[in-house]
């Protein structure tokens, strides 16, 4: 990949950081990431506002029953939907490690709430509306702000274009800062299956499932091995007539019915699909197919965002970032918060927004853009030498506390907690092990009475 000058790109210099200075911030979005950015850019003194598109805070676990004009996400014309949610859908991380740590996830009193360890989606967005109000977030916020542009003018600023959907007035504004936090499970991402433009059947992503009624006594092809493609599955089964799961997951010796399930089938991946509605796997099966439904992720993307090309997205990594936040040479001015996944994402967002937060007003300083830029090559280059396909740039799943570790030594706050750390790694065993009962049964009741006793160290009303 071909990384622009910036010195012969941009029209303007970057200015070095000055004494610490309150800056006037954009934040875009205000899911879990977007607050937690305007919770520490606020405290460090910086002027915030965040611009969200729709009418409540909360961007992916605002949950609708609306889906796109198009079930597959193909057609660039088709309405698009935010959320991703499914209504049975219910965390797959308890509470205790998903939370922000200084925010903690506990059950509560208050009519109407979930109190179960691993609580449905209702009770997620609940919770970033307490954090919300606990904080007084919500009037940071500009709801209904549709942002149409992002970009670079002179003086060192930024330009935000905006519209409000509610009126349709037009918003032209310039920021000191501009932090990018619109969440990444909103563009389907689909399996690339030869035959599929003569194929008769119906393709869904599972960015546009809500219920499985749709698919009574249809045969369904699910691709995918998500902790999502295992709920989905299971959700469908109890309409449809039969469920083939295609996977390339390491489970190819358990291929066939799925135990416990009479109308579930483990599969290879496809090999090809045919005008008459087969579905042929590589492990030699076929299936009169009605339905595809893609559990095959999502896209970075920010169709607002206009960087002159210094900040590209090739085969999903989002580049040049150091440590997936700053891009070398606009930092600080420009920054993304929650790119990495197959991680507890909330207390991620708030190292990161940390950071973030004490580099704008000067309190933590960064490498030279030289040096950031040697360090994001040398990251880049050791993907490829793993043999890691670049689509995995932003996959944190074998050191996200490593990561996260590293942001508390820079910010100067206490490292991820060791129950975290272990209350993490059992859930994901017990995930791969027993993902039909784990959200229910457990075995960690010590790391649960350490967390609640760490939780003791923050906000009160958290625990009310």
């Amino acid at each position: 990949m071909i990384i622009p000058d910036p010195i012969s790109t941009l029209r303007f210099h970057l200015p070095a950081m000055p004494t610490p200075i309150s800056r006037t911030v954009a934040v875009i979005g205000a899911g879990a990431a977007g607050l937690s950015a305007a919770l520490e850019l606020r405290r460090e003194g910086h002027s915030v506002v965040v611009y969200e598109r729709g009418n409540d805070l909360g961007g992916t676990w605002v949950y609708t029953p609306e889906t796109e004009s198009d079930p597959a996400g193909l057609d660039p014309k088709r309405n698009i939907v935010h959320t991703s949610l499914y209504a049975s859908l219910r965390t797959n991380l308890p509470r205790e490690a998903m939370g922000f740590r200084e925010y903690p996830f506990v059950s509560t009193d208050k009519p109407g709430r979930d109190s179960r360890r691993f609580p449905g989606h209702k009770e997620v967005l609940e919770y970033l509306k307490d954090y919300a109000a606990e904080f007084q977030l919500s009037e940071l916020v500009r709801f209904g702000s549709d942002v149409r542009y992002v970009g670079m003018v002179e003086g060192s600023k930024w330009m935000v274009k905006s519209t409000n959907k509610n009126n349709g007035d037009n918003h032209d504004e310039i920021y000191d800062v501009v932090v990018v936090c619109n969440g990444h499970y909103s563009e389907p991402r689909l399996a690339e299956i030869p035959g599929i433009d003569k194929w008769s059947g119906k393709q869904i992503h599972s960015h546009n499932y809500r219920i499985p009624e749709p698919l009574q006594d249809q045969i369904v092809v699910l691709i995918g091995s998500s902790a999502s493609a295992t709920d989905i599955s299971r959700d469908i089964s109890k309409v449809a007539k039969e469920v083939h799961i295609a996977s390339r997951s390491d489970q190819i010796g358990l291929l066939g019915k799925l135990p416990g399930h009479d109308n579930i089938w483990l599969h290879s991946m496809i090999n090809s699909v045919h005008k008459d509605g087969i579905v042929a796997f590589q492990d030699g099966n076929e299936v009169p197919a009605d339905v595809i439904l893609h559990c095959t992720g999502y896209k970075y993307h920010f169709p607002f965002l206009e960087t002159n090309g210094i900040v590209t997205v090739d085969d999903n990594r989002v580049g040049p970032l150091y440590k997936h936040i700053f891009p070398p040479a606009l930092a600080p001015w420009l920054s993304f918060v929650g790119l990495p996944w197959k991680v507890a994402p909330f207390p991620l967002f708030e190292y990161q927004t940390k950071w973030i937060a004490g580099v704008l007003s000067g309190r933590i300083l960064l490498p030279s853009t030289e040096e950031m830029m040697a360090d994001t090559e040398a990251f880049y280059s050791s993907l490829e030498a793993s043999g890691i396909p670049k689509r995995y740039t932003h996959n944190l799943s074998d050191y996200q506390f490593e990561y996260n570790d590293w942001l508390a030594n820079k910010i100067g706050c206490m490292p991820s907690e060791e129950w975290r750390k272990q209350m993490y790694d059992a859930t994901s065993d017990r995930r791969r092990t027993a993902p039909e009962t784990y959200r229910d049964q457990w075995q960690d009741e010590h790391l649960i009475a350490l967390a609640h006793e760490d939780f003791k160290k923050y906000i009160p009303a958290a625990t009310q």
